[in-house]
């Protein structure tokens, strides 16, 4: 039975790979996961207001406030907040390509052009076997445009991909109206897959303090759900690597997520919870359903219940829509 796979270029033993998280910030818990099964790591994102300074993320994210609300000022976090500074980000990947027997994956989040894009250098000279760009950005005024957030994306992954040339995947969100449109459009650009999709940590009214505070959800199985539909729309429209990444808690989700079209699967929640080892129970419960419906290899079963591919391509659009509203019987 053949597990292997290849990602953005890397040759992977298997699917399963940790996605963006502290899960690997240090060696030893990497070792731990690389012993769990784990055919790669990808790094916790390192942010652009780190690289850019406190002055740069303070103009663009608290000045416009601080006449309105004097508490402006804790929204954002200090450096020392951060899990690791830039040159200790960079000394990590290091340490983690020294100890590790697996490719491991950097992580850049940020939201538009700006010095932190020329970082992707040092990261690759620190040895990165790729590079995910996390593109987590809110609109809240309303003369910023759908268009003008997805061509940020754009620019950001042509001035990325134009710096470096260790493979780079683009993490998006799964609020675009068009998605296909978007991941043609970073296709163009080379860059070299996507992962679907990051998760928008929304914030919590305190009722009582009445004050705003950021809440931390770690992922649900229905969460899986919205990446099954993204990966099976896109599989046979794209020719780049596809990812999942939110939701995968079972090694059931795992196949689901192959079988939509992902040429690799991250996993977070379920790590956390669990222990690296969970890795491990993942991979038994891939090989033991494909040896029980005769699939040999992941690249066989891969796309297989793509939109083109499944036996009603309507189950991914408006069709389904309409049949899911009738299933509701009081």
């Amino acid at each position: 039975m053949d597990l292997t796979t290849t990602y953005a270029g890397l040759k992977l033993k298997n699917p399963l790979m940790p996605g963006a998280s502290p899960l690997v910030d240090n060696t030893d818990a990497a070792r731990r996961i690389e012993d769990a099964g784990a055919a790669a790591v990808v790094m916790h994102s390192l942010f652009a207001e780190q690289i850019e300074g406190n002055e740069i993320a303070f103009a663009r994210h608290v000045e416009r406030w601080q006449d309105n609300f004097a508490e402006a000022t804790s929204f954002f976090p200090a450096q020392d907040d951060y899990s690791l500074p830039p040159n200790e980000y960079v000394e990590c990947i290091g340490k983690l390509k020294a100890a590790l027997h697996i490719p491991v994956i950097a992580s850049l989040n940020g939201t538009q052009l700006g010095s932190w894009h020329t970082f992707a250098q040092q990261i690759e000279q620190a040895g990165a076997d790729a590079l995910e760009l996390n593109t987590y950005f809110l609109a809240t005024r309303r003369e910023v445009t759908g268009t003008e957030i997805e061509q940020r994306i754009v620019e950001i992954t042509r001035a990325v991909r134009s710096s470096v040339k260790i493979p780079v995947l683009v993490k998006l969100s799964p609020y675009y109206s068009a998605l296909p449109n978007l991941a043609g459009a970073l296709e163009q650009e080379r860059a070299d897959g996507i992962v679907l999709f990051n998760r928008f940590f929304q914030p919590e009214i305190d009722v009582d303090t009445l004050d705003v505070t950021p809440r931390l959800d770690l992922s649900t199985h229905e969460d899986l759900r919205l990446r099954l539909r993204a990966l099976a729309v896109l599989r046979d429209q794209v020719k780049f690597s596809l990812a999942c990444s939110g939701g995968v808690h079972t090694w059931a989700d795992v196949v689901k997520a192959i079988l939509a079209g992902a040429d690799a699967v991250q996993v977070v929640a379920t790590l956390l919870s669990r222990g690296p080892e969970r890795i491990g129970d993942l991979l038994t419960g891939l090989r033991d359903w494909m040896e029980e419906h005769e699939y040999t290899s992941i690249a066989e079963m891969r796309g297989s219940l793509s939109q083109l591919k499944c036996p009603d391509p309507e189950a991914y659009e408006r069709g389904n829509y309409l049949r899911t509203l009738q299933l509701w019987k009081e």
